[in-house]
C-alpha cells in the first residue's frame, strides 16, 4: 500500500480550503494546505470583508444627511481615503493571520508558495522547489475578476481587487457590469463623494433577481445621483492628455472619469495548476467539473467553492468543505444542499433574497399567490427621506409553501438570513400568518400580508 506524506493536501488558502484543512486535520489526520497569495482567499482579502467594511464607511454621508431630522446638527465633515484603506488593510492582516494559525492549531502544515499538480498523488511546491505528495488531494484555488482582454485599452482600467487599494479616491469612475459586485461597489463609490456611472449590457441591473428588487434599487440609485446607462457596453478605453481616461461605448457615448472599474464575471483559478497531468477535466470557463459529491473524475482529486463555477459565494464553499469531510474522512457521503440559498446585495438600500424570485417561480410552478408591500421605513420618516422598501413573499398556490421571499431596504441582508430558515424549513403563508409581529419594525410586514396583492395562475398575472 502507498504511503503519502498527507492524508490530505488542499490548494488554495480561501475560506473553502481552509474549512477542509482545518476540520481535517482537527480529526487526526495529516493534512497541508498550500496558498500562494494570502490566506483567507477572495472572501477576506479583497471581497466580502473589506468590501463590506467600504459599504460601512459609505453609508455615513446619509447618516450624516438624516441627522438633523432627528435633532442632532452635525458640523463640517471630511473622509480621508488613506485612513479607511489603512485600517481596512490592518483588520484584513489580523483575519488573515486567523485563518492560517487556525489550521496550525488543529495540526495541519501550512506553506506560502504556489502549488501545481505533478500528476494524481504529487504536488510540487514551487517557492521550495520541492514535491510533496498525498493521498487525496483537494482543489480551492477560487477565481479571479476576469480582465476582459477583448476590450481595447482594457490594461489602463481596475477590478474590485484593485478598488482596495487605490492610492487615492478618485473624483470620477465609471463601472461596467450589472451584477452585485458593480452594483455594490457603484454605491460604495458614491456614498464616498466619487461622481458614479454604471454601465450595463442587459435590460436591468442584477439578472436572476426578482425583478421588483431590481427595479426597485435602479430607480433609488438614479435618484441618489448614480447614472446608470443600459442596453451599452465599453468599446474601447483611452488615456487622455490630462491623465485621465476616456471611455467610448458601443452607442457612441463618451465617458470621462479618473477610474473606470470592469466587473463583468469571474475565471475559476485553473491556469498552469498542472491539471492535464494529473488527468482532471475541467470546462468551458477553465472551471474544475465535480460531481455531487464534488470529486473530479480522478477518484483521489476533489473541488469545492469557486473554481468549480457552481455557486459563488463564501458560505457555499465552507458548506462545501465540511461535505467534503464528511464525505471522506468521515464515511458519511454528503451532498452539498444548494437550494434555497439565501444571498444578500449590500448596496444602498440593500437587498436581501432567498428562494425563487417571481419569474423564475412563475416557468417552474405556474400558480403562485404574490404578496407585495412598499412603504417607507420609519428610520425615513423624520429626515423626509423618500427611499421606499420593498417585501414581497412568493407563495405556489396550490400548497401554500413560500418559495421565494424578497427585500429591499435597510438590513435586508440580516432578514434574508432569518427568512433563509424559513424558506429551507418548507414552511407555507398560514405559518406566517400565525407568527406576531414584532412592533414597530420594518420586518413585521412580512407576517401581516393578509391577501394577495395578485396572482399568477399558468404562469401569466390574472389579477
Amino acid at each position: 500500500m502507498p504511503v503519502y506524506d498527507y492524508d490530505l493536501f488542499v490548494i488554495g488558502g480561501g475560506s473553502g480550503g481552509v474549512r477542509a484543512a482545518r476540520v481535517a486535520a482537527g480529526l487526526g489526520k495529516r493534512v497541508a494546505i498550500a496558498e500562494e497569495y494570502r490566506f483567507g482567499g477572495t472572501c477576506v482579502i479583497r471581497g466580502c470583508v473589506p468590501k463590506k467594511l467600504l459599504v460601512y464607511a459609505s453609508q455615513f454621508s446619509e447618516h450624516f444627511e438624516d441627522a438633523a431630522g432627528y435633532g442632532w446638527t452635525v458640523g463640517e465633515t471630511e473622509f480621508d481615503w488613506p485612513t479607511l484603506i489603512a485600517n481596512k488593510d490592518r483588520e484584513i492582516a489580523r483575519l488573515e493571520n486567523i485563518y492560517r494559525s487556525g489550521v496550525e492549531k488543529a495540526g495541519g502544515a501550512t506553506f506560502r508558495s504556489r502549488a501545481e499538480l505533478v500528476d494524481r498523488h504529487t504536488i510540487r511546491l514551487v517557492a521550495e522547489n520541492r514535491t510533496v505528495s498525498a493521498e487525496t488531494i483537494l482543489i480551492a484555488t477560487g477565481g479571479r475578476p476576469n480582465p476582459h482582454p477583448a476590450l481595447p485599452g482594457h490594461e489602463l482600467t481596475i477590478t474590485s481587487n484593485d478598488a482596495f487599494h487605490l492610492p487615492e479616491l478618485p473624483k470620477a469612475i465609471a463601472i461596467a457590469g450589472g451584477g452585485y459586485i458593480a452594483v455594490e461597489f457603484a454605491n460604495i463609490f458614491h456614498g464616498l463623494g466619487v461622481e458614479t456611472t454604471l454601465i450595463y449590457r442587459g435590460a436591468e441591473i442584477l439578472s436572476r433577481f426578482d425583478m421588483d428588487l431590481r427595479r426597485g434599487l435602479h430607480e433609488a440609485m438614479e435618484r441618489k445621483g448614480i447614472k446608470i446607462i443600459c442596453h451599452d457596453v465599453f468599446a474601447g478605453i483611452e488615456k487622455c492628455g490630462d491623465g485621465r481616461l476616456l471611455a467610448r461605448t458601443t452607442k457612441g457615448r463618451e465617458l470621462v472619469a479618473d477610474q473606470v472599474m470592469l466587473a463583468l464575471g469571474r475565471t475559476p483559478n485553473t491556469e498552469n495548476l498542472g491539471l492535464e497531468a494529473a488527468g482532471v477535466a475541467t470546462g468551458l470557463v477553465g472551471d474544475v467539473l465535480v460531481d455531487d459529491l464534488s470529486r473530479t473524475n480522478v477518484d483521489n482529486i476533489y473541488a469545492l467553492g469557486d473554481v468549480t463555477n457552481r455557486l459563488q459565494l463564501t458560505p457555499v464553499a465552507i458548506h462545501e468543505a465540511m461535505c467534503f469531510v464528511e464525505t471522506v474522512f468521515k464515511d458519511n457521503p454528503t451532498r452539498p444542499d444548494l437550494d434555497d440559498v439565501p444571498t444578500a446585495v449590500f448596496s444602498q438600500p440593500e437587498i436581501g433574497t432567498v428562494g425563487l424570485s417571481e419569474e423564475a417561480a412563475a416557468r417552474k410552478l405556474g400558480d403562485l399567490d404574490i404578496y407585495r408591500a412598499a412603504f417607507r421605513p420609519m428610520r425615513n420618516i423624520l429626515p423626509g427621506r423618500e427611499e421606499r422598501m420593498i417585501m414581497k413573499l412568493v407563495v405556489e398556490a396550490g400548497s401554500q409553501r413560500v418559495v421565494g421571499a424578497h427585500v429591499l431596504g435597510p438590513d435586508a441582508g440580516e432578514m434574508a438570513q432569518l427568512l433563509g430558515v424559513a424558506i429551507k424549513g418548507r414552511l407555507t403563508k398560514e405559518v406566517f400568518d400565525r407568527t406576531m409581529a414584532v412592533h414597530p419594525t420594518a420586518a413585521e410586514e412580512l407576517v401581516t400580508m393578509y391577501q394577495p396583492s395578485y396572482r399568477i395562475r399558468g404562469g401569466e398575472r390574472v389579477a
